[in-house]
């Protein structure tokens, strides 16, 4: 595998990992009881703290890319494993 396909699904796994860590731990001001600005929106997060989040989705992404990567060069789970409909013959033909 080239490294730049290695780059690009991990960047994927990290995206993927960011929209699943976002919403964990996030307070807004009626949870929390603290008094909103002028114009502020009534769901926005009180608590937010971007660092444990990148922390997170860091983790959460080399985790995932590992256990994929794994699999990509051990043949754990492969096409054939998981092709229920028999899909793979009517393509092949």
């Amino acid at each position: 595998m080239e490294w730049t396909s290695i780059l690009a699904i991990y960047v994927l796994f990290w995206v993927i990992s960011a929209f699943i860590i976002l919403p964990f731990g996030i307070r807004n001001h009626a949870e929390t009881g603290v008094e909103m600005v002028k114009g502020q929106a009534d769901g926005a997060p009180v608590n937010f703290k971007p660092g444990r989040v990148l922390l997170y989705t860091t983790l959460l992404a080399t985790f995932a890319f590992i256990l994929f990567y794994f699999n990509y060069t051990n043949h754990w789970v492969t096409v054939e494993d998981i092709d229920f409909f028999g899909s793979i013959e009517r393509i092949r033909g």
